[in-house]
C-alpha cells in the first residue's frame, strides 16, 4: 500500500464492510472508519479530507462527479476512485467478500507508470457520405455546428432549400486513409452541385481522382466500411440511415469531435529486436496479421506503428515473439506487480481459490453491474479488473498469473471485439499447453464471451475447484521472455512431475532448429539473418552454433538458407544447455591450392564445384582449380594465363607519310605519286 488516504462507505448499509479486517489486510495500524452516506449526510467528511491535502482515494465511483466538483470548490487535488460496490460488496456472499475488498483496494493503490500521450487536433471539418434526402438533411443540421461537406452517393429525390450552408457533391469514394484530424479521401465520379439547380439537383461534369481532406467522416451508407476495424478508427462514424436514433447519436458524436484530444500511446516498439525481415526475406509478421485497424505496416526490415490509428487492443503485443512490441497501457511489469499485490493481500486476509477476471470497461463493466444489481453478485473469490482490452494479455502474462497464485484466469471478450478472438484463443491455448505439459490441472484459463448476465454469472459460479499452485515470488520486470522463463521455472518446480523437454504447438515462439548438416555449406547466411543472436558463428573457424533459449522460431534462418537444410521445431526445454551456444556444425577452413592460405570452408567450395560442373566457362581442370584459390591467387593465376582478360595488344606504331607513300607505290596499276600529290 501507498500513503494514500482512504475513505470507505457502505452505501447506506447495502454492503458489509469490516474496517478492522480491511485495515489489517492493508497493513494499517488503526481501523478504517466506515461511512454510510459519504455523498450525502456525511459529505462534510469528504470535504474535510479534500481540504487536508495530499492523495485521497474514495471507494465510490457512482458519485465520482460529485466528489470531483467538491474538490474544485475547495481548490483541492482531484481524488482517485475505486469501485468496491458492484465488484465486491453487492454480493450474496456477505462478509466473505472482505479479502476481495481489501485486495481490490490494495491493487488500486499501486502507482502504475502512466502511458505516454499523442495529440490529435480536429478543426471540425466533417465529410458526410450518404444517399438521398436523409443524408442531405443530416448535413444541413450539422452545418450549424461545424464545417460540413456532403458527398451524395445518390442525389435523386432531393428537395433543395433556398440556403445551402455546405458544399454538396456527388461521387463514390475510391479509397480513404488517416485518422481523426487527418483523413484523406480519393473520389471517382466527383461532380459539384450547380447553384442554378431548380426542380432537381444538377451537377458539373464528373471526373475521377478527386482528392480531399477532412477531420471527421460520418458514413451514412450501407456500403462496406471505409476502414478495417472501423469501429476502432477515431473520427470515423457510421450509422444506419434507416435508424433516426442511430443517425442522431452519430451527429452528436461528430459535433463533439472538435478541438485537441489526448490519445494514449498504447504500445511501444523496439526495432532492434524485431524479427519481421532481413535482406528482403520475411520472417515474423504476427503483428501485421492480427492488427484489426491496419495501424501496423511493413517498413523494410521492421514495421511501423501509427499511434494515431492504433486502438490499443494489444493483440500485437500478445503475439510478438521477441517483445519488440510492448503494451504500455499499462506496462506488463506494472500489471503483474498489481496482480501479485492483489493476490497476496487476498490470501493474507484469508481468501482462498482466487479467480482473476479481466474485462473491458464497456460491455464487461455493464455485465458486472447487472450481476451485482439483479443477480447474486460476483462470487467472493472472483477478483475483477478492468482493462482497456483483454487481448493485451499474452501467454507470458497468463503463465505469470497462474505462477503468482491465481487458481483460474477468466478473460471476457466483448461482442464488439469479436475480431480479437483468434489472438485470445491462441494465447490461451499456448499457455494451457505449457501448464498441461508440466502436469498442472487443465481448465485454469477461460475465454468467456457471454453477453447475458445470467449466463456469465453461471459461468463464474461454476468454475471448478482445482489444486492450488503455490504462489511464486519472482520479479515482474525484465523482458517478455524473461517473464515466461521465471514463471515456467516456478511452475515446473511446483509440479509433482515435469518433463525437462516437451513439444509445443506449431507457431509457438520457443524451440530449436534442426539442420541437415550433410547439406550445410557453412555459408553463414543463417547467422546474418537471425534477429535474436540465437545462431552465431566463430571468428577463428568455420562454425555455426545455436542457443535455444534465444530462438523465437521466426523462420528467417530457414527462409534465408540457400541449401534449404533448416527446419523449425517448436518446443521448450528446462535444460541448462539451452542457455548456452551448442555447436551445430564445424570444420577446418579450406586452404588455397596455390598459396595454402585459409580462405573459406571446404563444404562451400565443394558445393560450388558441383554446381559448376558442365559449365562452359569451367570446362577445363585449370578453370575449376580457380574456385579452390583465395581471392589474391585467383587474380594472379588468371593474369598469368594465355587468355588473361587483363592483358592487351602492343602499342600501335605511329603512321607517317612514308607509310602512305609506300602503300600507294605498292598498289598495282597505281600511278607513282610525289609528295606534292599528298599536299594538293
Amino acid at each position: 500500500m501507498t500513503d494514500t488516504r482512504l475513505l470507505l462507505c457502505n452505501c447506506q448499509k447495502t454492503m458489509h464492510l469490516d474496517g478492522d479486517a480491511i485495515a489489517k489486510a492493508l497493513g494499517a495500524d488503526v481501523a478504517i472508519p466506515i461511512h454510510t452516506e459519504l455523498c450525502g449526510a456525511q459529505i462534510s467528511t469528504a470535504a474535510d479530507a479534500l481540504k487536508a491535502g495530499g492523495p485521497l482515494r474514495i471507494a465510490c465511483t457512482q458519485e465520482a462527479a460529485l466528489f470531483a466538483e467538491l474538490a474544485d470548490e475547495h481548490a483541492a487535488d482531484a481524488p482517485a476512485f475505486v469501485n468496491i460496490r458492484e465488484r465486491s460488496g453487492w454480493s450474496e456472499a456477505g462478509d466473505a467478500v472482505t479479502p476481495k475488498t481489501a485486495a481490490l483496494l490494495a491493487a488500486a493503490a499501486y502507482p502504475a507508470k502512466p502511458a505516454g500521450l499523442t495529440t490529435l487536433t480536429s478543426e471540425g471539418v466533417c465529410l458526410v457520405i450518404g444517399a438521398g434526402q436523409n443524408a442531405f438533411d443530416t448535413a444541413m443540421k450539422l452545418s450549424s455546428r461545424m464545417s460540413v461537406s456532403l458527398l451524395l452517393t445518390d442525389a435523386r429525390d432531393i428537395v433543395l432549400p433556398s440556403n445551402i450552408p455546405c458544399q454538396v457533391a456527388t461521387g463514390r469514394i475510391r479509397s480513404a486513409k488517416g485518422h481523426l484530424g487527418g483523413f484523406g479521401i480519393d473520389v471517382d465520379g466527383y461532380a459539384q452541385l450547380i447553384p442554378s439547380s431548380r426542380a432537381e439537383p444538377h451537377f458539373t461534369l464528373a471526373r475521377d481522382g478527386a482528392a480531399s481532406t477532412c477531420d471527421i467522416i460520418l458514413d451514412l451508407t450501407n456500403a462496406p466500411p471505409l476502414f478495417t476495424g472501423h469501429a476502432k478508427r477515431d473520427g470515423y462514424l457510421r450509422a444506419d440511415p434507416a435508424s433516426p436514433g442511430a443517425v442522431a447519436e452519430a451527429m452528436f458524436a461528430a459535433s463533439d469531435l472538435v478541438g485537441e484530444f489526448e490519445k494514449p500511446l498504447y504500445v511501444s516498439y523496439d526495432a532492434a529486436i524485431c524479427a519481421h525481415a532481413r535482406s528482403g526475406k520475411i520472417g515474423c509478421r504476427n503483428c501485421l496479421d492480427v492488427c484489426p485497424t491496419g495501424a501496423i505496416a511493413p517498413a523494410e526490415e521492421h514495421v511501423e506503428i501509427a499511434a494515431e490509428i492504433c486502438a490499443g487492443c494489444g493483440s500485437c503485443h500478445a503475439v510478438c515473439p521477441t517483445g519488440a512490441v510492448s503494451y504500455a497501457y499499462p506496462e506488463r511489469p506494472d500489471l503483474l506487480a498489481q496482480m501479485q499485490i492483489a493476490l497476496g493481500v487476498y490470501r493474507g486476509a484469508g481468501g482462498r481459490t482466487p479467480v482473476l477476471l479481466f474485462h473491458d470497461t464497456d460491455e464487461g463493466e455493464a455485465l458486472i453491474n447487472a450481476i451485482a444489481r439483479f443477480g447474486r453478485g460476483l462470487p467472493a473469490n472472483v477478483l475483477p479488473f478492468p482493462l482497456h482490452a483483454t487481448s493485451q494479455l499474452g501467454h507470458d502474462v497468463l503463465l505469470a498469473l497462474i505462477a503468482s497464485g491465481a487458481q483460474h484466469v477468466v478473460l471476457h471478450l466483448s461482442q464488439k471485439n469479436e475480431e480479437e478472438r483468434p489472438v485470445l484463443e491462441g494465447q490461451i491455448g499456448l499457455a494451457a499447453a505449457f501448464l498441461e505439459a508440466m502436469g498442472h490441472a487443465s481448465g485454469r484459463l477461460h475465454l468467456a464471451d457471454e453477453a447475458d448476465p445470467d449466463a456469465f454469472e453461471a459461468l463464474l459460479y461454476g468454475l471448478a475447484d482445482l489444486p492450488d499452485v503455490t504462489p511464486g515470488a519472482f520479479a515482474t520486470s525484465g523482458t517478455k521472455r524473461d517473464t515466461v522463463r521465471l514463471a515456467l521455472a516456478h511452475l515446473s518446480g511446483a509440479a509433482e512431475t515435469a518433463p525437462e523437454t516437451f513439444a509445443l504447438p506449431k507457431g509457438a515462439p520457443y524451440g530449436r532448429i534442426n539442420v541437415n548438416t550433410s547439406g550445410c555449406t557453412l555459408c553463414l547466411s543463417c547467422v546474418s539473418a537471425c534477429p535474436t543472436g540465437a545462431i552465431t558463428d566463430d571468428a577463428d573457424r568455420p562454425q555455426i552454433a545455436f542457443t535455444e533459449q534465444a530462438c523465437v522460431q521466426c523462420g528467417l534462418c530457414a527462409a534465408t538458407c540457400p541449401e534449404g537444410v533448416i527446419a523449425l521445431e517448436p518446443r521448450y526445454t528446462f535444460s541448462t544447455d539451452a542457455m548456452a551456444p551448442t555447436v551445430i556444425k564445424t570444420e577446418q577452413p579450406a586452404s588455397c591450392v596455390r598459396c595454402g592460405k585459409d580462405f573459406g570452408t571446404q563444404s562451400t567450395i565443394n558445393a560450388v564445384l558441383e554446381r559448376l560442373k558442365g559449365h562452359s566457362m569451367f570446362a577445363r581442370e585449370d578453370q575449376m582449380r580457380l574456385i579452390q584459390m583465395c581471392d589474391d591467387c585467383r587474380v594472379i593465376t588468371v593474369a598469368e594465363g594465355d587468355d588473361n582478360p587483363f592483358g592487351g595488344g602492343g602499342r600501335p606504331r605511329i603512321r607517317t607519310t612514308d607509310d602512305d607513300l609506300a602503300e600507294a607505290a605498292s598498289a598495282p596499276s597505281a600511278k607513282p605519286k610525289t609528295p606534292d600529290d599528298f599536299l594538293s
